[in-house]
């Protein structure tokens, strides 16, 4: 199985690992680290030495409690370093709902969109809708997320009973959508969206039936790293500093991605990439010796 983004065909015969480059003052882990152009480059670099496979940018905030972020807010922290990404060899994905800053990180090479409202957001009144700047384009990747709700409430209001068949359901119906506006399939994959209007106990749900996502034949991305929910089972604070937020939730984020790929998952979006990289070579050496 492959996906094809803009510069690059990705094969997932093996899982990719996806680190997150976070352009914000505000996002719950890694907000701030990396605000200015030449600090988030040099996390690149470094993210790249550690053996990410593909880069994730992204420029607002979608932590629960997140505010909107003005669109030309966006635009300004995210393309100047999209500008200097894209020269580094590697699929660049960014992450966002609006698709002005879609059709401009198009414009300037990304490779991917990646977008926790699913191409849902409409566009200025008179311009593309996100779904239709993707369908423009010959061959960008688009990963597509479930969401309940909105950043700024869904964990006030997170969905009810069993997730699993209307996340299953939703990603469906998005991805027939695309399909309809002509995107081949080979661009497209999905993300159950862990934490993103779910309680702990059904974003395990989500990881325990995570096969049941697969039966529409598109590749898993899954994002566990540095979750609340993960600090939840391990019995961690659920408010700490962002360098304890570091500390405390690597390894459990590191197991939460093995086990995902364990059940299927193609790619793990990553803030410990060195680690999770490590981690994979065990699975992968451990597949090996069957």
């Amino acid at each position: 199985m492959n996906w094809q983004t803009t510069r690059f065909l990705i094969e997932l015969a093996s899982p990719k690992v996806m680190g997150i480059v976070n352009v914000t003052p505000d996002s719950f882990s890694d907000g701030g680290l990396h605000a200015s152009t030449q600090a988030a480059i040099r996390h690149c670099e470094k993210l790249l030495m550690d053996g990410a496979d593909i880069l994730d940018i992204g420029g607002e905030s979608t932590r629960p409690g997140a505010q909107p972020l003005p669109l030309g807010d966006e635009l300004a922290r995210v393309l100047p370093l999209l500008t200097e990404a894209v020269k580094l060899g590697v699929p660049i994905s960014v992450d966002s709902y609006k698709p002005q800053v879609m059709q401009a990180a198009l414009d300037l090479g990304a490779d991917i969109i990646n977008d926790i409202w699913a191409l849902r957001q409409p566009g200025a009144p008179g311009s593309l809708d996100g779904a239709q700047v993707v369908a423009a384009h010959p061959r960008c990747g688009i990963c597509v997320m479930h969401m309940h709700g909105e950043p700024a409430t869904m964990q006030i209001h997170p969905m009810e009973g069993d997730v699993v068949l209307p996340v299953l359901s939703f990603l469906e119906h998005v991805t027939h959508n695309l399909l309809r506006l002509g995107v081949d399939s080979n661009r497209i994959v999905i993300d159950p969206g862990i934490g993103f209007g779910k309680t702990a106990k059904q974003n395990f749900s989500l990881l325990a039936r995570q096969k049941e996502l697969l039966a529409g034949g598109y590749p898993l991305l899954a994002g566990w790293s540095r979750k609340s929910s993960l600090a939840a089972i391990a019995g961690l604070p659920s408010v700490s500093t962002k360098d304890s937020v570091h500390n405390e939730r690597m390894v459990p984020s590191v197991a939460a991605a093995l086990l995902a790929v364990e059940r299927g998952a193609s790619i793990v979006r990553v803030h410990d990439v060195r680690e999770t990289v490590q981690a994979l070579k065990v699975f992968a050496a451990l597949g090996q010796a069957n």
